[in-house]
This record gives structure tokens, C-alpha cells and sequence, in this order.
């Protein structure tokens, strides 16, 4: 059974940074997709970012290019999201996924089997 525990939210001013963590355990890996999603409130959950774990590729929504980096550590089993210059529209609760790849196409938003409990950030004008 995947099971996914993201850490590192907080209250961060505007400009600033902030660096989510996903532990993953219960799966190979390997053979996945990872992604960051984010929903504010009352808003839809909002796709972000993806890292194709064999080999490291990675995907980014427009909003968040140059800005947010995705990153993974095999040897930790964990996917990180990097996040500078942050703006109050960052604000949401951030959802790491887990998806395998041989049933979706790695960089798109669906398919996604595996979430985690969320992380809150929150940015401050």
C-alpha cells in the first residue's frame, strides 16, 4: 500500500520561500510519476507539478515555472517542491500524488491513485 506524508507547509511572507517534502513508502518507485497539486479555498484543486522518478524529467505549470522546483532523493524515497518568491495566490493546501507510469502519461494532471494528507501554506502580503 502507497502511503504519502508531505511535511514543510507553513506561514511564509511574500517573496519568500518555502521547501515541501513527500515521504513515499509502499511502492517501487521507479515505476512512478510523482506530482504536487494545491487547492485553495473554494477554489479546484490545481495541478502544479510533476517528476517522472526513473529518470528525474520534470513538468511545471506555467504559474509556477521559474519559481518551483521539483526534486526527488531516491535513496529517501522523497519528492520535494521547492518554492520561491512567494505570492498570496500561492496560498492553498498542497497535496503531494503518486501515480504509475505505465497506465498514464507521466506529465499530465489525471491518473493519480495515491495522495497524501496535505500541507498548508500560507503566504502573507
Amino acid at each position: 500500500q502507497v502511503q504519502l506524508v508531505e511535511s514543510g507547509g507553513g506561514l511564509v511572507q511574500a517573496g519568500g520561500s518555502l521547501r515541501l517534502s513527500c515521504a513515499a513508502s509502499g511502492g517501487t518507485f521507479s515505476s512512478y510519476a510523482m506530482g504536487w497539486f494545491r487547492q485553495a479555498p473554494g477554489k479546484e484543486r490545481e495541478f502544479v507539478s510533476a517528476i517522472r522518478w526513473s529518470d528525474g524529467r520534470t513538468y511545471y505549470v506555467d504559474s509556477v515555472k521559474g519559481r518551483f522546483t521539483i526534486s526527488r532523493d531516491n535513496a529517501k524515497n522523497t519528492v520535494y517542491l521547492q518554492m520561491n518568491v512567494l505570492q498570496p495566490e500561492d496560498t492553498a493546501v498542497y497535496y503531494c500524488a503518486a501515480k504509475q507510469t505505465y497506465r498514464y502519461i507521466w506529465w499530465t494532471s489525471n491518473g493519480y491513485d495515491y495522495w497524501g494528507q496535505g500541507t498548508q501554506v500560507t503566504v502573507s502580503s
